[in-house]
């Protein structure tokens, strides 16, 4: 299964998630890093990614070749996170084939109905246990 992290600022969600991903899976999952900017790549890189890539172009080339993206919400609004995520990253995860698992947490004024304030630690556990179902369809 090839999994993409997208992230931006400092990376500190997408590094959160790469680490509970190598505890749950190892090497059994292939982990791509997708950073709006080089440092958000950087720590996801540290966090055991197996490849990372930085900007605009590696993130609407690669999103259409995974089977899995995660990341904030953000990464699906364009101008999110500061400006970061261009329209063009925005459409491309959007357009993506693949299952999308958006983290609900944004700086921008966007709140999703109906959904219960978690820690971030508890979010990522809820990525798992998806992520787990998910390969048992495959």
């Amino acid at each position: 299964m090839k999994i993409a992290v997208v992230d931006g600022q400092g990376g500190g969600i997408g590094s959160a998630v790469i680490k509970k991903l190598r505890e749950e899976f190892g090497e059994s999952v292939q982990v791509i890093a997708l950073g709006t900017n080089s440092i958000a790549t950087a720590q996801m890189l540290k966090a055991r990614a197996n490849k990372g890539a930085t900007g605009e172009n590696a993130i609407v080339q690669t999103t259409s070749k995974m089977d899995v993206i995660i990341g904030p919400i953000g990464i699906v609004l364009a101008q999110a996170m500061m400006g970061e995520v261009t329209p063009p990253i925005a459409q491309a995860v959007s357009n993506s084939p693949a299952l999308k698992l958006l983290i609900p947490l944004s700086q921008e004024k966007v709140e999703i109905i109906g959904f219960v304030s978690e820690p971030l630690p508890h979010l990522v556990d809820k990525i798992i246990l998806r992520l787990k179902e998910y390969q048992t369809h495959v």
